[in-house]
């Protein structure tokens, strides 16, 4: 069975691609919503982030995301400790999922698949990317914020051409260019590949 990630920068339309696979059949593990959900619900990590970074950072027993995203924003030893602790845990989960299922193929999804080092463990990237003044305007409407939130995020993501270096394929989402097209392009290609 063959690995897929699919990453890109923030409004970039990985989730759409995404949801094109699924239409397609292919199984998609999304890593961000993983990696929440095991920050909330894991005792052991929750006991992990506690120890590293402080109770405060539970409500209850939610996370407070926003408390937890102020201490790492500006704060790189704080942000490699996060990384060391929840993404282990994530790959580990996602190779116990694709374990479990029978298709030729399935896709992670993951924003920062490049920057943690779990690109290494996919047989074929995706890069989905587009210019960056439409990546601002989508995400600026999305989650109803300003332009300096968003670019503050875009400034802590690999950029486009760091992350189409090692990219095996690049998926357009321009507004120029028909995604469905391409998408089924990969897919077959990639199919090719799993059914060798």
């Amino acid at each position: 069975m063959l690995h897929l990630g699919v990453t890109g920068g923030i409004g970039s339309g990985k989730s759409t691609v995404c949801r094109i696979l699924e239409v397609l059949g292919v199984p998609v593990f999304n890593a961000d919503r993983e990696a929440r959900q095991l920050m909330t619900e894991d005792p052991d990590m929750r006991a992990e982030l506690i120890a590293a970074f402080g109770s405060w950072i539970y409500v209850g027993r939610e996370l407070d995301r926003k408390a937890l995203a102020d201490v790492v924003f500006d704060d790189r030893s704080a942000l490699t400790r996060l990384n060391s602790i929840v993404h282990p845990r994530v790959r580990a989960l996602f190779a116990d999922w694709a374990s479990a299922t029978t298709a030729p193929y399935v896709a992670m999804e993951s924003a920062i698949m490049m920057k943690t080092g779990g690109s290494r463990s996919m047989d074929h990237i995706v890069v989905v990317t587009a210019p960056v003044g439409l990546r601002i305007a989508r995400v600026m409407a999305r989650d109803r914020t300003t332009r300096s939130s968003v670019e503050a995020r875009m400034n802590d993501q690999l950029s486009d051409g760091e992350m189409m270096a090692g990219a095996n394929t690049v998926i357009l989402n321009d507004d120029q260019h028909l995604v469905i097209p391409q998408v089924l392009a990969l897919h077959r290609n990639i199919l090719q590949q799993a059914l060798v």
